[in-house]
């Protein structure tokens, strides 16, 4: 529990510039209900991430069936393909927090079978993601940082790969995790290997590595950039954002309620919204920032700067990280 002090005034000014009374927000906290049980344990059962799972490796078959029976049109296969590797970023995502299921055999096969659909490796997404959760927007600490601000948001996809020169570098991995990031490139290799050979090459670039570079961008723009931007706040309540939208929370499952993952990272991602609605008054009184912020003034050229230049430059004492970080993995608190 961490307690709210204020030894400046009887008043401090939100992230949006708007005079707050302490006692005010000590009022709200006190007195705004807390995120469910339910929501914050991992789930069982067939829940909607063994369900995206199932259906990522449907329409992932469907397309091959389509291609190589069916005399489907390219685009069809090809946009099939984006759609099912969208939907196994979320089933890694949430199996990186052990929120895919209680089971921990069914979240690690959800966690690595979504893995090698988008040609990641399970262990390094986990350990550079939790990672980054330890060390929000802080540009030494935080491998998401580089992937962020690294350069333009045209190329941000092909920044992820720089998780893995961070997961060794760091040497993140733990039990028999770097033995299974051996045998998940292995069987990318052998994959790439067999298509050389049986002269199916070109479909693995067009139809796998294509869909999941397409894919890279809406995962780093919807995961990394848009959630952290303007990337330099690093307390619990303002390194990352919401941007309320039913519409959004279908087509991208719901990261535009990011800021709700970071402070509940084991709510899975289809309680999200329900999590942001119950514990609004909460965010309200913290000062959170609740929209997306690129369309106003300044934001507006800084995002287009990010588009085509995005490269950031930081002064030293920014790479320090504060002395609170309650944005880890143990933010379950409900305080």
């Amino acid at each position: 529990m961490v307690a709210i002090t204020n030894t400046e005034s009887s008043s401090e000014k939100n992230v949006d510039g708007e005079v707050t009374s302490p006692a005010k927000e000590t009022k709200v906290l006190q007195t705004s209900p807390k995120v469910p049980k339910e929501y914050l344990d991992p789930p069982g059962g067939f829940n909607p991430n063994v369900a995206l799972f199932l259906g990522s490796i449907a329409i992932l078959t469907i397309s091959i069936c389509g291609y190589w029976l069916w005399d489907w049109r390219s685009w069809c296969c090809f946009w099939l393909n984006v759609l099912a590797l969208h939907i196994a970023g979320t089933v890694i995502h949430d199996a990186s927090h052990n929120s895919a299921h209680k089971n921990k055999i069914i979240n690690a096969i959800l966690g690595h079978g979504s893995a090698l659909m988008l040609s990641f490796a399970f262990p390094v997404f986990t350990r550079v993601h939790l990672q980054h959760h330890s060390h929000v927007n802080d540009p030494k600490n935080d491998p998401d940082h580089f992937v962020s601000t690294g350069g333009p948001l045209l190329l941000i996809a092909p920044r992820f790969f720089y998780h893995e020169v961070f997961f060794f570098k760091r040497r993140l991995w733990r039990n028999w995790e770097l033995l299974e990031w051996f045998l998940s490139r292995l069987v990318v290799v052998a994959i790439v290997y067999a298509s050389w050979q049986y002269n199916f090459f070109p479909f693995v670039v067009n139809y796998w590595f294509s869909p999941a570079l397409v894919v890279g961008v809406t995962l780093g723009l919807f995961f990394d950039y848009f959630p952290h931007r303007p990337h330099q706040a690093q307390g619990r309540w303002e390194n990352a954002r919401v941007y309320p939208g039913r519409l959004l929370n279908l087509l991208i499952l719901g990261q535009n309620y990011h800021l709700v993952h970071h402070l509940w990272p084991s709510v899975p991602w289809y309680h999200y919204q329900d999590t942001y609605y119950l514990m609004k008054p909460r965010l309200d009184a913290k000062g959170c920032k609740q929209t997306l912020g690129i369309f106003q003034g300044r934001d507006f050229w800084q995002f287009l700067y990010d588009v085509f230049i995005g490269i950031h430059w930081h002064h030293k004492s920014e790479a320090i990280a504060p002395v609170l970080q309650s944005n880890g993995v143990t933010s379950d608190s409900q305080d």
